[in-house]
């Protein structure tokens, strides 16, 4: 009866650190490319990628969170997603190190965001997961991009 109200989520590394993305935003997920620079955008914004015949935004993630920048590997994935914004829905592409699985979250073990003592802003963040292996940070993509991240993406696409 508990896995009706589990969610779904992909987990990804940045360095030593694993975030999660719920699998509903996901549409796939594609091996490294290096996208199409744009001038005068925003340093996390790498470019465009080409997906199935449309230029997607695609941000390094990395930047976005105020980390250092890291050299693609054979690792390196973008991750498409379909991001909810008030009035249409934006495709985006993460760049990640590494994807490393999906797994099932029930809301009981879904911690609020903690207010201090992460490197990145706590508004980006929907919720925290204790496992063995350390914590595993929920996004907020509602709240990963600003309004005016999400003009800038929208006026690239």
């Amino acid at each position: 009866m508990a896995a009706s109200t589990e969610s779904q989520f992909v987990t990804l590394g940045l360095g030593d650190e694993v975030f999660a993305v719920s699998v509903a935003f996901v549409r796939e997920i594609l091996d490294y490319q290096a996208p199409f620079a744009i001038p005068d955008g925003p340093g996390y914004l790498l470019g465009l990628t080409d997906v199935r015949g449309r230029g997607t935004p695609t941000i390094d993630l990395r930047l976005k969170l105020g980390l250092a920048r890291a050299e693609p590997t054979a690792t390196t994935r973008i991750l498409v997603l379909d991001v909810p914004l008030a009035d249409r829905m934006l495709s985006l592409g993460l760049v990640a190190d590494r994807v490393i699985e999906v797994v099932s979250f029930s809301p009981e073990q879904i911690e609020t965001a903690p207010d201090i003592g992460v490197p990145w802003r706590s508004d980006y963040i929907q919720g925290v997961v204790r496992r063995d292996s350390g914590f595993v940070v929920i996004f907020d993509l509602e709240h990963l991009l600003t309004s005016q991240d999400a003009a800038v993406l929208s006026q690239a696409a």
